[in-house]
Order: C-alpha cells, then structure tokens, then sequence
C-alpha cells in the first residue's frame, strides 16, 4: 500500500463540503520517492485541479495533433478544403462530451477520452486504397509520414484545386468508418459483450498488452523527436527529473484549508504535480526564443473564434463496404484498447478490477463519442487514452473532478478553432516528447504486471513471449511485405490489413486465446481463489469490507441507479448486480463517497469514520 512522505499530511474528505481534516501521521518514515505524495480521500482542491486537468489537455493535445498529422498527410494530394484547426475542434469537442459521459454514468474512472491511435491504422489502410496504383505499395503511408516534418499542410485556395475532391470523399470515408465503429461499441456494450469476456482476461491478456500498447507508438515519437533531438532530449530530461528526481520534494505554504485541529502546514509535492506542465511551458517558451518553428500546420487567419460543431458541416460521412470493413476493425481493436484502460487505471486507483456492469457502460458510451466525432467530420473517434493513463502514474494524482475539468474544457476549446489552433503551435519535438514519457510508463506498469501471475512457469514465459513478439512482428511485416494481401474482394483486404496491422488488438486476442486454451491452474494464472480479476492476487490480500467500499466506485451515480428496474432486461448488464449494489447493512450507498484520488486511499478511510463524519 502507499505511504506517505515525511511531513505531509495526509487528507480526507468531510461530508460533501470537500474540506479537509488531517489525519495523524505515520510513525515511520518512509522513502516518499518510490510511493504517493498522500492518501487523499475526496476530489483534490479546484486550484490543484485546474492545473491537473490542463496538464491533461496538453496530453490529449499532443495526441490529438499526431494522429491527425499522421493521418492527413497520408490522404490524396491536394490541399485541405477545411482549416486544419476546425477538424482538431470537432475533434476536441467530442472528446469533451465523451470524457463526461465516461465519468458520469460510464466505468466512472477518471479517464480521458481521446483520438487513440487504434484508429489510426484502419484510416491508413482505408486511405491508401485511393492512392493511385503505382503508388500503393506497402509502407507507402508509413514512408509518406516519415517525411513530414519537412512537410506543410496547405490550405486549398480555390474550387479548381486539384485533387481535392478525392480527399474530401477519402476524409468522408474515414469518417464513416468512425462512425460505424461507434455503433458496434455501442452494441458490444449494451450486450454485455465486454462482460462476458473480461472475467477471463487474466494478468497474462492484460500485461502483453500493456507492453504492446506502450512499445506501439515508438516509431511515431522516434518521427516527431526527430524534428529537433535537442528539444525533445531537454522535454524528457525536465520531465524525468521533476517526476522522478525532484519528486519528493515539499514545497509550504498551500492555499488549502487547513484542519482546525492541525498546527503543520500541508506540503505539496509540485514538481511531481506538475512533471509536464512545467517541462512543457519551458520547452516551449525556449523553442519561441530560439526562433524554432517546428510545426507542419499552416496556420490559418480565418479561423473563427466561435463555431458551432454540428452533423454536416462539410458533407454526411461516406458509408462503403470499405467504410464498414475499417470501422470494424476500428471498434475491436479501440474496445481492446479500453478494456486495457479500465483494468489499468483501477489498478493505478488501487480498485478492484472494473466489474462487467461498469466495463459495458464505458464501452457503449466511448461508442456514442465515436458516433458523434464521425458526425462532425472527425477523422479519429474517442477512446480511453493510454497516455492520460500514464500521466496519472507520472503524476500520482487522479481524480474523477479532474476528469470533469477536461471534459469541460475540451467542449469550451471545441467551440473556438482559433483558440485550438494554438495547440498546432506545440513544436513536434514536445509532441514525440510527452507522448514518449507517457507510453514509457504504460511500459512499465505492464511489466509490474506480471508478478501477479507464476511467470517462473513455462506455461506463461510461451504466452507472454509469443504474444508480444508476434503482436509486434505481424504489424511489421505487412507493412514491408513486397505483395500486398490480397483476397480479391477490396472490403476483406481493408479488414484484414487493418487487424494484422493492429499490434494492441494482437496482443490482446492471442494472450487471450493461449490463456484460455493452454492447461493451467488458477494459482498460475493469477486467478488465485477462483475470482475473476486481473487483479485477484492484489485483492485477495484485502480485506473483505476494504474490497467492497472501493467497489462501490464503479456504480451509477444515486440519482440514476433508481432508473435500473425500468431498464429492459436484455439491458440489465449495464446495472450493478443486486447483491453488490449496498453496503453491509443493506442499503444503496451513493458512489464516489470514497477517494477517487491515487493511491492507497483504502486503509486510510475506515467506513466507520466516514460515517461518523458524515453524521456530523
């Protein structure tokens, strides 16, 4: 469990105010580098949270600009019909709403919801079938956006542009394929479809593909560090000291409310809170300096300040067999992605592993975002985003307030392509830098995964090694394959290449069939005492009451849980099961009572003195 540094005064929440009590020191003094800053029970205060959530934004903003970069520049030549920054805030805006939903009736874990690279993949394998034929070769994409950092983005100027009708249908496409994507979310999560398959995905379908999913994006960031190796070299370096080095470093006084009871002032640790705001602001301010420009958008002085995001402001996405065949590629391997997300960030939480109810909620809801993205003309839909998820492990703070604070914000930026315009500013260096810190620490957290499981055993080194290694050859070597798969029907291609080329859903699909077919006890697996949990090894460890208050995180917020016995009972999976929906005594508990702020809050909110709390 976490422990708290020397000094700093742990935290808990009274009643609904979100003030703070202190609570008595630790004895001991622990290393406070290797563990949390403080067990917080409650949302952080509005100022921490504010600066959280645009550390958040500036995430997302470097996700958001490198998928659509990668993704742009592979389209048809002929310039864009559209300002670069009006598809970013359609872009944005969705993922606001999105992010929302998720934590207000979803998994309610404090995810960020952003254009994950799982469709990006698909959207290049849709778009290279309108390249012309002596030019789709395999890797043509990949080659064609190794080269973009010298390359610019350009407005078209007139309607005699050429080409550019070919790439407003190649962008309709892949927005039809978002889009139908979206659907078959919303369809796997209303059925239950997650939740019949989560309770068998052990710590050896989870932890490959954790790996897989931080290794995946390395040659994107190797492409955007390579714009300036110097800046990107000094954003890592800031941002590995602050969070690392400088991280347990207390810094008084704190605007918070301070207990009536305590004489000691609270110490925050900042540069671990601010480990990419600070290495960020810096690098970029240094690049303006410096004079380095590194950014292939073309800026645009029409962009309005208010715009309305709605269906059809360019065209109705374009639904093809093509179209049908990536969008359900896209919906695999984004479902597998969130799935991973889930697991991980309760883990981080230090929450039982998401139960079935919340993991078909979360899914149908990131489907509804990728419906309303396709809508608006987005190019990328919404998913759980990895490196948010690892920017909550770098920052040792996570909080469903925050969550809240970026999907505000997302919407408010969505509405004002001049304002999102300045995120095409952010040199490719920083982009390739915090992207790559990031995955590093979704890396790292699927190694820490294997421990829960007998990794001395035979059986899993053959699942673990086979599934990350071929999650990685496979994509590669059709990518450099001298011939194209080909099957002769042009919508199997598309869906074929798409999922071979998906490494996350890979590792996701062969760790899950190995561990279910290969003999193997429940104690080697990780799924000790038969319960069905990536997480079993922790949770078995906990007591019985300390598992179930923090279950309680995954329920419906009060108001609606009323709402589940009018719910049709093919739609029931998206409730708590009866048995798990009160406390001990027997009745409902309103969720998100309990810390939502990372980690070890369990031990240190004792259900009775919440409950004398709340009585006063």
């Amino acid at each position: 469990m976490s422990r708290s540094p020397p000094n700093a005064i742990q935290l808990r929440s009274v009643g609904s105010q979100g003030t703070m009590a202190s609570l008595p020191q630790p004895s001991a003094v622990q290393n406070p580098s290797s563990h949390s800053w403080a067990s917080v029970c409650g949302s952080p205060p509005w100022g921490l949270s504010c600066l959280l959530a645009l550390q958040h934004i500036l995430v997302l903003a470097s996700l958001l600009c490198a998928s659509h970069l990668l993704l742009l520049q592979c389209l048809p030549a002929g310039g864009l019909s559209s300002s670069p920054a009006q598809l970013l805030a359609s872009s944005l805006f969705s993922c606001g709403v999105s992010t929302a939903l998720q934590t207000w009736m979803g998994s309610r874990l404090p995810l960020i919801q952003a254009p994950s690279l799982e469709f990006l993949i698909p959207g290049l394998v849709l778009t290279s079938q309108k390249l012309p034929l002596t030019t789709r070769t395999p890797g043509n994409c990949e080659h064609r956006a190794r080269a973009q950092a010298s390359l610019v983005l350009r407005l078209c100027g007139g309607p005699g542009c050429h080409g550019l009708e070919l790439w407003n249908t190649s962008l309709r496409e892949v927005s039809g394929a978002v889009v139908v994507s979206g659907l078959l979310q919303v369809m796997l999560g209303l059925f239950g479809g997650p939740g019949h398959l989560f309770p068998h995905c052990g710590p050896l379908v989870l932890a490959p593909s954790l790996v897989v999913a931080g290794l995946s994006a390395h040659r994107e960031v190797a492409l955007f560090c390579s714009a300036h190796w110097g800046l990107a070299s000094l954003l890592i370096l800031l941002m590995v000291v602050c969070s690392q080095h400088l991280g347990a470093r207390l810094f008084p006084p704190h605007p918070w409310r301070r207990a009536s009871t305590s004489s000691t002032h609270t110490h925050i640790p900042v540069f671990r809170l601010l480990s990419v705001l600070i290495p960020v602001a810096c690098v970029w301010i240094l690049s303006a300096l410096l004079g380095l420009s590194i950014t292939p958008w073309e800026l645009s002085t029409e962009a309005p300040w208010f715009w309305l995001p709605h269906p059809a402001e360019w065209d109705w996405p374009l639904l093809t067999p093509r179209a049908l065949a990536a969008g359900i590629s896209m919906a695999l391997a984004a479902s597998t992605s969130s799935l991973g997300c889930y697991a991980l960030c309760g883990q981080l939480l230090h929450l039982p592993s998401p139960p079935p109810h919340a993991c078909s909620r979360g899914l149908s809801l990131e489907g509804l975002g990728s419906v309303l993205a396709g809508l608006l003309g987005s190019p990328m839909g919404t998913a759980s985003s990895f490196p948010n998820v690892g920017t909550v492990s770098l920052l040792q703070a996570g909080s469903r307030r925050v969550a809240h604070l970026v999907g505000l914000l997302c919407v408010v930026l969505g509405l004002s392509p001049r304002l999102v315009q300045l995120f095409t500013t952010i040199p490719l260096p920083v982009l390739g830098g915090v992207l790559g810190v990031t995955q590093a620490v979704v890396l790292s957290t699927g190694f820490s995964s294997f421990h829960l499981a007998d990794i001395d055993s035979g059986r899993n080194v053959f699942i673990v090694g086979f599934s990350i290694f071929m999650a990685l050859l496979l994509p590669r070597w059709f990518w450099e394959a001298p011939v194209l798969l080909s099957t002769g029907w042009s919508p199997l291609d598309v869906l074929l290449r798409s999922l071979l080329t998906e490494p996350i859903f890979l590792a996701g699909l062969l760790g899950f069939l190995l561990e279910n077919t290969i003999p193997g006890t429940q104690l080697e697996r990780g799924l000790g005492q038969g319960l069905p949990s990536s997480f079993t090894a922790q949770e078995v460890r906990m007591p019985q009451k300390s598992r179930e208050k923090p279950a309680q995180e995954y329920e419906l917020p009060f108001s609606i849980q009323n709402l589940c016995p009018c719910i049709p009972h093919p739609l029931r999976c998206l409730c708590p099961l009866p048995e798990d929906s009160g406390n001990e005594e027997g009745v409902p508990s309103e969720p998100g009572e309990t810390a939502d702020l990372l980690p070890g809050f369990g031990e240190q909110c004792p259900g009775s003195s919440r409950e004398e709390l709340r009585s006063q």
